[in-house]
């Protein structure tokens, strides 16, 4: 066996466990939402049901943890992503030598333990009447989920071309007109993926929440409650439904991204049909 053989049949082998390791625990935990065991398992296997579906429906303290976790989320994405957004533009217009003491101060909550990033917040809003709950949830998730944000966007502005925004301010564009429509549209990719970050680390985060969430339970929070006093297979349910949703949304965003790359090639592919009469016109003109 040659050298480039063994190394492409190495390859496979680790790619293919690679994804084995992500995959088999979710299908694992899939298969077990059918099992008619009470304990989330699939050995032994007890029989096929669909009961635990109907106990996911009847619920209703799991689907008030969900609805939590969702809302905390979506103030996660509305608080996190400004204040990270606004933090790479500072940190993009800073010389070198401020720019790598203020970057020191700003990513230090990436660093930070959950646990005391909950603590310091519920004692810091504490004289202010705000003892915990939703508010104090997104703040506190969202002093670090920032940092995250802004390292995404501070990336994707590192390779930004300074001088469109120069060429914009030149042909008479404002300082707001040109980083609306100059520089906020190249880094639209790097905030949604920001967007998406900042949901996803606020919906599993336990450490930070589980000491501001006050009388209100998100579903990590429920998860974990549930496995001291015995979690059954109606989080298994949970979990299979929320993956189906996040594969059929990614399935619909890859057919719509298709559909538009194959309208852009078809507009290409007219563009460049109906070139050479123009250019033949353009020449005949001349002559």
């Amino acid at each position: 066996m040659s050298a480039a053989r063994f190394l492409s049949l190495l390859t496979r082998v680790y790619l293919g466990l690679f994804f084995a390791y992500l995959f088999l625990p979710l299908a694992v935990m899939g298969i077990a939402t059918f099992n008619e065991s009470r304990f989330p398992t699939i050995t032994p296997w007890q029989g096929t049901t669909l009961k635990w579906f109907d106990a996911l429906a009847a619920d209703s303290q799991m689907w008030s943890a969900l609805w939590t976790s969702l809302i905390v989320g979506a103030g996660v994405i509305a608080v996190a992503v400004p204040v990270g957004v606004a933090g790479a533009l500072l940190l993009n217009a800073l010389q070198a030598r401020t720019r790598s003491v203020a970057y020191t101060v700003m990513v230090s909550p990436v660093l930070t333990p959950g646990v005391i990033i909950g603590i310091s917040t519920l004692i810091f809003w504490r004289p202010y009447g705000v003892t915990g709950g939703l508010l104090l949830m997104v703040l506190a998730q969202s002093s670090f989920i920032a940092a995250y944000v802004m390292l995404l966007v501070l990336a994707r502005l590192q390779r930004f071309d300074r001088t469109l925004e120069e060429a914009a301010l030149d042909l008479g564009a404002t300082h707001m007109q040109a980083f609306r429509r100059v520089t906020l549209p190249f880094l639209m990719p790097s905030i949604l993926a920001g967007c998406l970050l900042a949901f996803l680390q606020s919906f599993e985060n336990y450490n930070t929440t589980v000491f501001v969430r006050g009388f209100d339970t998100t579903l990590t929070v429920y998860v974990a409650s549930k496995v001291r006093t015995g979690v059954t297979p109606a989080v298994n349910a949970l979990g299979l439904l929320l993956i189906a949703v996040t594969v059929a949304g990614a399935v619909v965003y890859e057919i719509l991204r298709r559909a538009e790359a194959a309208r852009a090639a078809e507009r290409r592919r007219q563009a460049e049909a109906a070139e050479p009469p123009l250019v033949a016109a353009t020449a005949a003109s001349v002559a």
